[in-house]
């Protein structure tokens, strides 16, 4: 992977509002630390860390550019960054330094390459995992880790034993999981045909039986009724 230049300056630790200052002129506190570097305080440019953050691997080699010379040309990857909330502005980085001799575990994305066959029977491409952690020498970090899914059906998956990494990096990992399946497609349940109901102004079905208890009522009563007449004969 291509090292990129990030341009910083030593910095006097300070009040919230000297940090503030440097914000309101494009630049970002930071600090820059090692296992045989003390801890020292730094201002980035805003731009260039930018530019060092938002491609493809966050964790890259980057090379400080500064006019201190026990600063300028160190080898440092970016450990950890705050953003504003909402704004997502800048707030603080933390850069490590590398030992380009040594080997260091950093994460990378994953980047998936074809069709997967199974999307041709409706299936659904998931990725499950999208970076994963890798260990090799700075100077070796790749961009991203391609994974082919050309040959998945519906079902299948891509665990990480099958993937394939450069003669310098090896995949950290205690088990063997899943990075990205094919789902099944998605089947709604048919909807439930809704009951005729009666045309407006006509009068429902009686239920079984309803029409036939009105009826023996009415000859009832008009049984005693015929009764009530005779008598009075």
């Amino acid at each position: 992977m291509e090292t990129l230049d990030l341009n910083c300056e030593k910095r006097e630790l300070g009040t919230k509002g000297k940090v503030r200052a440097l914000r309101r002129v494009g630049k970002v506190p930071g600090v820059v630390y090692g296992p045989k570097t003390a801890a020292m305080p730094i201002a980035l440019a805003g731009l260039s860390l930018k530019a060092s953050v938002t491609g493809d691997a966050s964790q890259r080699l980057l090379r400080l550019q500064a006019a201190e010379s026990d600063l300028n040309g160190r080898h440092v990857i970016i450990k950890d960054v705050q953003r504003a909330p909402i704004t997502g502005e800048f707030l603080h980085a933390d850069l490590y330094e590398v030992d380009l001799t040594a080997k260091l575990q950093v994460t990378v994305p994953l980047r998936f390459q074809g069709k997967a066959k199974g999307t041709a029977d409706g299936g659904i491409l998931q990725p499950l995992v999208r970076t994963i952690d890798v260990e090799c020498l700075p100077t070796d970090i790749p961009e991203a880790i391609d994974v082919d899914v050309t040959e998945l059906g519906i079902h299948d998956a891509v665990h990480i034993s099958a993937l394939q990494f450069g003669p310098n990096v090896s995949p950290v990992f205690d088990s063997d999981y899943a990075l990205v399946t094919v789902l099944p497609p998605t089947v709604e349940a048919a909807p439930v045909a809704a009951e005729a109901a009666p045309e407006e102004g006509a009068a429902a079905a009686p239920a079984e039986g309803a029409e036939a208890a009105p009826a023996a009522e009415a000859a009832g009563a008009a049984k005693k009724g015929e009764k009530a007449e005779a008598g009075k004969k």
